[in-house]
């Protein structure tokens, strides 16, 4: 019975403790314990309140009661009913010379102070006549390329291509003109056969330079071929050694040729020399060449003689290919994005390498297991002791869809030219707004 009575009082003398101090105990308010992180609220409301422009459009129609208005009850919508506020708009003065460099044109507040302590974000703005106009460096116009090269785009009207699926040569070399033609100092489309046949005898189609050109070959597995390497001695080996000198001409003038996908030179095509001839597939003016184009190409492209080798050289990966940490930077820096990984089913084997005295400069996907998926490859000679590239070959070993951004990119990886500063056509285009925010009541 005692020690039932001593726990009771134990209970009794505890309970009053706390009771007692509790009552006494000075405990911090709320905002003491998890306080408003002004200074982001700030930031996070003028970047709602300009989701569709509206604050860029205020801070420079200062004069309109309306606007400026809508924008006050937006902001007393957008904060909490405990905040206050003072929103100013200042002019950048980027007149050269001026001693002032911020302004102030307007400002709207709903309390005379904000308290005993603020915190502001500051939030610039642009006005809606500013023209942003990235100006891309001209490939070859500086350095060794001197005066800029050329870059060629095979469209020819009486062709047809292959492993395009879903398009036509035709809408490709179009995308390849939009996605690269700023780069270069001049831009051929070749619209035919005949002015490829130009082309291969050494004569410029518009009195460009030929030395040092990139070739974009539209058609997929195809290639063009001119009436007049049609027939003898270019068919006596089912026009592998037509593609042999391709090589030859690839070589002799520094040329980059460029093939989107698939395999190769496994065709030739032109619809006014093969009008009966199709693929098995059902698209006429074609004429099979098969594996041995490629290895043609190579040989002529790093001046080797002719051997006929029929030969598949290329590998189907088993997996998804890619692409490298390099490349996915210069996907930001040139703003171009095609899907970081793709299918490979023509990727060329890393022997090649030293079969044919080839250097990789670019490689887009990396080398996986002995193969590499796509990937600029340059043929290097030895002149006066010094080392140096003569003819380059650039392969997109993908399965079928053609994506022109691939090409572009890959292109655009290995000369890497330059994007240059924005330019903006007038003065008094940017505004400086900063918001203000304070408590009630002060801290």
């Amino acid at each position: 019975m005692m020690r039932s009575v001593e726990v009771i009082m134990v209970i009794v003398i505890l309970t009053g403790a706390f009771i007692a101090a509790s009552y006494f105990a000075v405990l911090p308010w709320p905002r003491q314990v998890s306080p408003l992180d002004l200074g982001r609220l700030s930031l996070t409301t003028m970047e709602t309140l300009n989701n569709g422009n509206d604050l860029s459009v205020a801070a420079f129609e200062t004069n309109n009661a309306t606007l400026w208005n809508n924008l006050q009850v937006a902001l007393s919508a957008t904060l909490p009913p405990n905040v206050l506020y003072n929103l100013t708009v200042y002019n950048v003065n980027s007149v050269p010379g001026s001693q002032t460099l911020y302004s102030p044109v307007e400002s709207l507040s709903n309390a005379a102070s904000l308290g005993i302590s603020s915190e502001a974000a500051s939030y610039l703005v642009s006005s809606s006549n500013v023209t942003f106009n990235p100006t891309p460096q001209k490939i070859g116009e500086s350095g060794t390329g001197g005066n800029g090269i050329t870059l060629y785009i095979l469209n020819c009207s009486d062709s047809n291509g292959w492993w395009i699926t879903g398009y036509t040569a035709q809408s490709l070399a179009q995308d390849v003109y939009n996605q690269l033609s700023p780069y270069f100092v001049k831009t051929v489309v070749i619209q035919n056969t005949a002015q490829f046949g130009q082309l291969l005898n050494g004569h410029s189609i518009q009195g460009e330079n030929l030395e040092n050109a990139v070739i974009i070959n539209c058609f997929g597995e195809a290639v063009p071929i001119p009436s007049s390497f049609s027939g003898s001695p270019y068919s006596q080996d089912n026009y592998a050694d037509y593609c042999y000198l391709l090589g030859q001409k690839t070589n002799q003038y520094n040329w980059t040729w460029t093939s989107i996908v698939g395999y190769p030179f496994y065709y030739v095509s032109n619809t006014g020399q093969f009008p009966n001839n199709q693929n098995t597939w059902g698209i006429y003016g074609m004429e099979l060449v098969g594996s041995g184009g490629l290895n043609g190409f190579l040989e002529g492209l790093s001046g080797q003689p002719y051997v006929t080798n029929s030969n598949w050289i290329t590998a189907q990966l088993s997996n998804p290919v890619y692409m490298t940490s390099q490349t996915v930077a210069q996907c930001n820096y040139y703003g171009v994005y095609p899907s970081v990984y793709q299918t490979s089913t023509r990727a060329l084997p890393t022997s090649i390498l030293n079969q044919y005295g080839l250097t990789i400069t670019t490689n887009l996907f990396g080398t996986v297991s002995g193969y590499n998926p796509g990937a600029v490859y340059r043929h290097t000679v030895t002149v006066g002791g010094k080392t140096q590239y003569q003819g380059g070959f650039y392969a997109l070993g993908l399965a079928r869809t053609s994506d022109i951004r691939l090409t572009a990119l890959g292109l655009l990886c290995d000369y890497h030219p330059r994007i240059y500063s924005s330019n903006y056509d007038s003065y008094d285009t940017s505004r400086l707004v900063v918001l203000e925010l304070g408590l009630v009541g002060g801290s």
